[in-house]
């Protein structure tokens, strides 16, 4: 039996990155709304090329939704494959509140050093 890809969180630097065998194998890069709504905003997927068609990308949305249940927070997926992987997943990724998307969206514009 396999086993996924190892997941490490660095919530200071905003990436949750992806490990196989040691190897750095993806990320998703993220930030955090810190003030009210609350909530964690994905980015950015990259998977490096020698693990694509591996599944990492998913397991990292994955664990990402879960890392924001866990913190009763919802996800903003501004990212193009999250967002995807949240509509083909609806029952582990709720859509966030359209308050925290238009605080998110605006975050980002006015702050290029998020990702």
């Amino acid at each position: 039996m396999t086993t996924g890809p190892t997941i490490r969180d660095d919530r200071e630097k905003g990436r949750l990155e992806a490990f196989e065998d040691g190897a750095y194998a993806g990320v998703v890069v993220y930030f955090a709304l810190d003030a009210p709504p609350h909530a964690l905003v994905a980015v950015h997927t990259v998977v490096e090329s020698a693990y694509e068609g591996k599944g990492i990308a998913g397991e990292l949305a994955r664990a990402f939704y879960r890392i924001a249940a866990a913190e009763g927070v919802p996800v903003v997926p501004l990212c193009p494959y999250v967002a995807r992987w949240a509509e083909r997943h609806p029952d582990e990724a709720p859509p966030p509140p359209a308050e925290a998307v238009r605080v998110a969206e605006r975050q980002l514009r006015e702050r290029t050093d998020l990702w």
